[in-house]
């Protein structure tokens, strides 16, 4: 099994398509190990995005800077898909406990595929939802703000639901935080028990991705 997420992750949704492995380049000569790919289906989520491969065009490339490729799946039925971003290159697969009957099922296709398993939840679900799964994830990811979008500001509460799931969790699974991530709100989080930060539109919406890149990261240490 790959080893785990930490620190700032680049979500490449908010890159430059056309100078995709540059800037993904950029990031991670800026000190990045965990590369974020949102993957949407339309359904579950508003917005349409990429598929396994643009997975496979990037992973060998993250792999050689030893990175890891973290795949948040925002789609309906996720365990349909596993196989397919597993085969791509995914070191961890992401799956929404709001887009699946069968929670369990779903984690433990991830697992069986090789990659670490991570349950997502949408911020109006209740931290519990996590509770009848916990032994079978190896990273919590709170929503920060509704998925679907680029570029939303930051919800309010949420660093009170990182503090309810970290203490609902325990030390042992990454507590990932995604949505209006940036220099001004990774540190909260930070203090509430995040220790993964998806940031996009803060890290490629910037002039010079790499700077951005490293101000956030700056910022977990303040």
């Amino acid at each position: 099994m790959a080893g785990e997420p930490a620190g700032v992750a680049p979500s490449i949704l908010a890159a430059d398509f056309a100078r995709l492995g540059a800037q993904v380049q950029e990031v991670m000569d800026a000190g990045a190990r965990t590369i974020h790919v949102d993957i949407m289906d339309g359904h579950f989520v508003p917005a349409l995005s990429m598929g396994p491969p643009v997975v496979s065009a990037l992973a060998d490339q993250v792999h050689a800077a030893g990175g890891y490729v973290d795949v948040h799946l925002m789609v309906e039925r996720p365990e349909r898909h596993v196989a397919e971003f597993a085969a791509a290159g995914a070191d961890g697969i992401t799956l929404h406990v709001e887009a699946t009957p069968h929670g369990n099922y779903a984690l433990a296709a991830v697992r069986e595929a090789g990659c670490r398993a991570g349950l997502a939840l949408c911020p109006s679900t209740p931290v519990q939802a996590v509770s009848e799964v916990l032994d079978d994830v190896d990273l919590v990811l709170s929503m920060t703000v509704n998925p679907g979008w680029g570029g939303q500001e930051f919800l309010p509460g949420s660093v009170g639901k990182v503090e309810r799931l970290r203490a609902l969790i325990g030390e042992r699974p990454a507590l990932e935080v995604d949505g209006g991530i940036d220099a001004r709100t990774a540190g909260p989080c930070a203090r509430a028990g995040a220790t993964v930060f998806v940031a996009g539109s803060a890290v490629f919406g910037a002039p010079d991705p790499g700077s951005a890149f490293r101000a956030i990261a700056d910022s977990l240490c303040t």
